[in-house]
């Protein structure tokens, strides 16, 4: 070995040299060594912060995940009480909390929900005014026609309750007004059997009456017409002979001519006559004696029957009015029974009613 190359036969000053070259050359390995350290420690320090930002990207995905079904979780909720009570409120509810859904299609359904909400609360509501109304006025067959339209458009399950309820209410106002009217006919025909026993009373009495007036005046005619023929026969001298008292060319006739009696009867009187004439002819000239006539009287004194037509509800007569004839009484009662009032009333009042004179 060459003996120069061994450090320790170096002199001082290629000692320190050699030192000195050993530094650096130590001092380069080293800084190279560091170099590479610190580039590792940069690219694991890259990788570390690409993968904490990929994490982080993934829990925010997850979180909005988690936040997207919270949120559809929510309205799913708050639709199911507004179908269930769909109110104002509830229904206002459940489109605002539709507002925070980002999901285009989940969004779509549940707005077209709620439309359907609240087309089934127009319809509803619109049963219950058809309802409401028919039973104001059940005798109107149009209004019932259209009630049992709107109820049967309500074919929501959701809508089953009130349905039933709709329908119950229905068949019992019908009820009613089918009763109503059963017993408005009944009332109908046995008023009209009663009218018509009336109406033929008042006609056999009328007749009663005009055939004993009737005979009254045969009596009276008869015994009118007896008493003048007496009077005609005791006043004529001669029995319907002649006599000549005379001298001849002139003669004297005496003659009981005529007795008539005659007698018109009916509902108004009788009329009676008697005449009785006297006739004497001499030959110088004549004489004629009337006695006179009787005529009869013209009576019409039969009294006026005034009539009342009444209507009472629970045993008060609320309506009343007095006519002149049966007929005209009959008819105020009838429009009066007939009367949408009248019908109402007949719901939860006992309703009666007739004809009798005044």
């Amino acid at each position: 070995m060459n003996k120069n190359l061994n450090p320790l036969n170096w002199t001082k000053k290629q000692q320190i040299i050699g030192g000195a070259v050993a530094i650096v050359l130590i001092g380069g390995v080293t800084t190279g060594i560091v170099a590479n350290a610190n580039h590792k420690a940069e690219v694991r320090k890259i990788e570390q912060l690409k993968k904490d930002k990929v994490e982080k990207a993934k829990e925010r995905a997850e979180k909005a995940k988690q936040l997207e079904k919270s949120n559809e979780a929510d309205s799913k909720k708050l639709l199911d009480v507004a179908e269930k009570t769909p109110t104002d409120k509830n229904i206002k509810l459940a489109e605002d909390s539709i507002l925070k859904i980002k999901n285009a299609e989940v969004k779509k359904a549940f707005d077209n929900q709620v439309v359907g909400i609240k087309n089934r609360v127009k319809l509803e509501n619109e049963a219950k005014t058809a309802v409401s109304n028919y039973q104001k006025d059940a005798m109107n067959q149009d209004k019932y026609k259209t009630a049992q339209q709107a109820i049967s458009k309500l074919t929501s399950s959701y809508s089953k309750g009130l349905k039933d309820s709709l329908n119950k209410q229905l068949a019992t106002s019908k009820k009613q007004a089918d009763d109503a009217t059963k017993a408005q006919q009944a009332r109908s025909a046995s008023d009209s059997k009663a009218k018509t026993a009336d109406t033929n009373k008042q006609q056999s009495g009328s007749t009663e009456a005009t055939n004993g007036n009737s005979n009254n005046a045969n009596v009276a005619s008869n015994t009118q017409s007896t008493a003048n023929n007496d009077v005609a026969s005791g006043s004529n001298s001669y029995g319907g002979g002649s006599q000549n008292n005379y001298s001849p060319g002139g003669s004297n006739t005496s003659q009981n001519n005529a007795n008539s009696g005659s007698s018109n009867q009916g509902n108004s009187g009788k009329n009676n006559s008697n005449s009785n004439t006297n006739t004497n002819t001499g030959g110088n000239g004549s004489n004629t004696n009337n006695n006179g006539s009787n005529g009869g009287n013209n009576n019409n004194n039969q009294p006026q029957i005034r009539y009342v037509g009444w209507v009472s509800v629970d045993g008060v007569r609320r309506y009343s009015q007095t006519f002149n004839a049966l007929g005209e009484a009959q008819s105020y009662v009838d429009a009066t029974v007939n009367s949408a009032e009248v019908i109402n009333l007949g719901f939860e009042h006992s309703i009666r009613y007739g004809v009798e004179p005044a």
